[in-house]
């Protein structure tokens, strides 16, 4: 959200102007030279002509006669040379003052001085706050345009403030608490500075941010930079190598240093992970990571707690296990596992860890995560159907068959009557009916030919994936995929794929399927963040893996994703793609309550490069990701649908919910309400809206703010006995909590070079207890730069003027010819 507010332009200084316009545009050299020897040849040529023919007359008539016609080329020439009036306003560039606001994630803390609870707002708030009760705003725009940024990774403008106009300065501000607006401000609205400056950056980049916004404003009347934050830098260009380009443009930082200066004591749960679901009696295993900072060597009593599902806290549950973790040094992470016996009762708990024993802790909310656990008695139905017995078919047919937590069923279009499949049950056809696909959990489909099914089986597939939360994954071949994708007829089929298609009108290379050397997946951000997809227990260990993979040969060439698809990675050939980006290899979308899940070709069997286990590691989260859908739904009239369970500090969480009513038709209100638990045990009401293109489906979002384990609930209107939960964590950016202590000593070394001041805190910035506040401090330069604007042409003269010529030129040649036939001249 930007506000950039008009100024009213006040009287200002004018002059006229006549130029000739052709005359400035001949740049070159030889240009003006020559147009003055034409000139002097066009005029000898007449006086030479008028000589000859008027020898016999009186000397007077043939220099009138030159005279006449040199005077007709001479309005020709003023013609052509195209004299203008223009009138130029003198512009006075109004002094500037750029406002560089910290949003990154460490600004969301709240520093305490001594006990368990923070004693002092978070660190952005001092900010808004200042702004909203304060004057500063209008105090800087006195004297000033002021321009305000928020930084983090990447740098934008939020709002900018014209100065205000002499008659403003003496008026009173009737902006209420906004301290942003006068009485003639455009729109007269007010800003919401708390939303704006929301901290959400995962980095913290000052010396980048300084020098883009010095360069961005370079030329400009600036006289100065403000810089608001904790100064705890931890990427990009640093603040030192940015504060040459401030003295070079000559502009003073003015520092100001937002929290505290000193390590928080803090003990935390980094992450907390369980298994979403398990079988009646087995034995399953939980682990956390626990973050310590200032607390070496204290002891932490860890808890995990069984309770009932929903719960919002630990309170009324049982405990289950228990250790005392011995802490570590500042930042170090220790790992703590627990191994459960097998629960017999078959539904849905919740699984808490808390930590008790640290009552020093400057930041309780983060002692605490839970997450839903469900035990189910059935199986992961999978159905495989394939166009044909490709290798990655039959290495998943054959660990499926061996995996006591799934069953399988093919369908072979290639296969032949009597055919032996290493499988539960081997179909002659695609189901055809809805009742038939829902035994299934997940279908995998392997280049399939889609132009075999009927209407009714396309049909009862949609109504699988969309009402039945089904989880389909479809993987590209070189086989049938460019004769199905030309079909006109299976436009439903293509909709369900999250990818574009290119249209087969273009070249036969578009559709380039494979490559003559490996090339590896690159994974996009969100592709980095699906532990689905993580080959190992961690970040480093899937990424160390995935690196070590030589890659893929095949990917089928796709426009792109769809809007509102996920990419989670691209094929590594950077020669490949017809368009700026690589090609999509996987990719994901919800389609309705179900899952789709786009692979761009059948390799990953070449993870047995690595080792045999990753290729059943690999399908084994997949194909638990995209079903959980089918497994784990909350009531029988609905669904709540997220991307994934864990999100990054600052993300936006996008909510989904797929909803019927007691007749089980899609439900038809305009608007759903779902209850948001945060971390800091506090609730807030999102509205899920109706999409109209998909009916029953609702669709909300909210940003994660704050770090820790997260709940929704939403009451299905029709049972509200029924309520849908869904749980889900979110995690602060390591760098952003590594490391949060304010840097003075960084804060202090840009404003002392760059000739501006160093404040501590937003009070002291103000000049709350001293005699200079940083708006005094700031220098006019309004009149140190002063330009005229060129305005438009006068459409009036330029029309007087073309008269005047006009008439000058046929004057001038009548009176020639008159006088021409006085004398009988030719």
């Amino acid at each position: 959200m930007n506000y950039f507010i008009t100024p009213i332009l006040a009287d200002t200084e004018t002059r006229t102007k006549f130029e000739w316009a052709r005359l400035q545009g001949l740049n070159e050299w030889w240009q003006k030279p020559l147009l003055v020897v034409i000139c002097l040849l066009v005029i000898g040529f007449v006086a030479y002509m008028y000589r000859r023919d008027s020898v016999e007359l009186r000397p007077g008539i043939g220099v009138l006669l030159a005279f006449l016609r040199i005077a007709a080329f001479a309005g020709l020439l003023l013609n052509y040379l195209d004299l203008q009036k223009r009138t130029e306003k003198l512009i006075v560039q109004d002094s500037q003052v750029a406002v560089l606001i910290d949003t990154s994630v460490s600004m969301s803390r709240a520093d305490s001085e001594a006990s368990a609870v923070p004693q002092s707002p978070i660190r952005i708030d001092q900010v808004t706050e200042a702004l909203l009760k304060g004057d500063v705003i209008r105090n800087l725009r006195k004297t000033h345009e002021v321009q305000f940024y928020r930084f983090d990774q990447e740098v934008v403008r939020v709002a900018t403030f014209p100065k205000l106009a002499p008659q403003e300065v003496g008026t009173s501000n009737t902006a209420g608490a906004s301290g942003t607006q006068s009485t003639k401000d455009v729109a007269n609205r007010k800003i919401d500075w708390k939303t704006i400056l929301t901290p959400r950056g995962t980095e913290s980049r000052y010396g980048q941010s300084l020098r883009q916004v010095i360069n961005d404003l370079r030329g400009a009347p600036l006289a100065g930079l403000v810089m608001v934050g904790d100064f705890a830098e931890n990427a990009g260009l640093k603040g030192e190598a940015a504060v040459q380009a401030a003295i070079d443009a000559k502009v003073p930082v003015y520092a100001v240093a937002i929290g505290a200066n000193r390590m928080p004591v803090n003990v935390g749960i980094v992450d907390f992970k369980a298994p979403a679901r398990a079988y009646p009696g087995d034995k399953f295993q939980v682990e956390a990571l626990i973050q310590a900072k200032e607390l070496v060597g204290r002891n932490v009593n860890v808890e995990l707690v069984e309770s009932q599902p929903g719960a919002s806290d630990a309170s009324s549950g049982v405990v289950v296990a228990s250790e005392v973790l011995v802490l570590g040094g500042n930042n170090e992470i220790k790992q703590i596992q627990f191994e459960l016996p097998g629960i017999k009762e078959v539904g849905r708990r919740t699984m808490t860890l808390r930590l008790k024993g640290i009552n020093d802790d400057s930041n309780p909310t983060d002692n605490q995560s839970a997450v839903d656990l469900e035990i189910v008695e059935r199986k992961n139905a999978v159905l495989l159907f394939a166009g044909g017995p490709t290798r990655e078919y039959q290495f998943l047919r054959n660990q499926l068959k061996r995996d006591r937590d799934s069953v399988v069923d093919v369908y072979l279009q290639t296969g032949l009557e009597g055919i032996s499949q290493d499988a539960r049950k081997i179909l002659d056809s695609f189901p055809s009916t809805l009742p038939e696909l829902a035994e299934y959990d997940t279908i995998v489909a392997f280049d399939p030919d889609w132009r075999e099914l009927s209407v009714e089986q396309t049909q009862a597939l949609d109504d699988w994936l969309y009402k039945e939360s089904g989880g389909l994954v479809v993987v590209a071949g070189p086989v049938y995929m460019d004769q199905w994708i030309a079909d006109r007829e299976l436009s439903k089929i293509r909709s369900i794929y999250p990818v574009e298609f290119n249209t087969r009108l273009l070249s036969l290379d578009d559709s380039r399927y494979g490559s003559t050397v490996p090339w590896p997946i690159e994974f996009t951000r969100e592709g980095k963040d699906a532990e689905f997809l993580w080959l190992g227990t961690s970040r480093e260990e899937s990424e160390s893996n995935w690196t070590g993979f030589d890659g893929v040969f095949g990917f089928y060439q796709v426009k792109g994703a769809k809007p509102g698809a996920v990419v989670y990675g691209r094929y590594g050939d950077p020669n490949a793609s017809v368009s700026a980006d690589k090609p999509v290899y996987f990719a994901e979308h919800f389609w309705g309550s179900g899952r789709v899940f786009y692979m761009g070709s059948g390799e990953m069997w070449r993870l047995r490069s690595i080792g045999d286990e990753y290729f059943e590691q690999f399908y084994t989260k997949l194909l638990r990701h995209i079903s959980q859908g089918r497994l784990l739904r909350g009531s029988r009239l609905g669904n709540l649908l997220l991307e994934r369970d864990r999100y990054t500090q600052g993300s936006t969480v996008v909510v989904r919910a797929q909803l019927s009513n007691a007749q089980l038709e899609s439900l038809t209100v305009p608007e759903v309400s779902l209850q948001v638990s945060r971390p800091d045990f506090t609730t807030h009401s999102l509205k899920l809206l109706a999409d109209k293109s998909r009916p029953g489906m609702y669709a909300g979002q909210f940003p994660a703010l704050q770090p820790g384990g997260y709940q929704l609930e939403l009451l299905v209107p029709d049972a509200p006995e029924e309520p849908l939960t869904k749980r889900f964590t979110v995690t602060a950016p390591q760098l952003e909590i590594d490391d949060p202590r304010r840097r003075d000593e960084l804060a202090a070394q840009i404003a002392e070079r760059t000739g501006g001041q160093f404040y501590i805190g937003m009070d002291r910035a103000l000049g709350v207890g001293q005699s200079r506040s940083l708006v005094s401090s700031l220098e006019d330069r309004d009149q140190t730069r002063k330009t005229y604007q060129t305005g438009a042409r006068d459409p009036e003269w330029d029309r007087n003027w073309m008269m005047t010529l006009l008439i000058f030129i046929v004057g001038v040649l009548c009176v020639e010819w008159i006088v021409r036939r006085l004398f009988r001249l030719a």
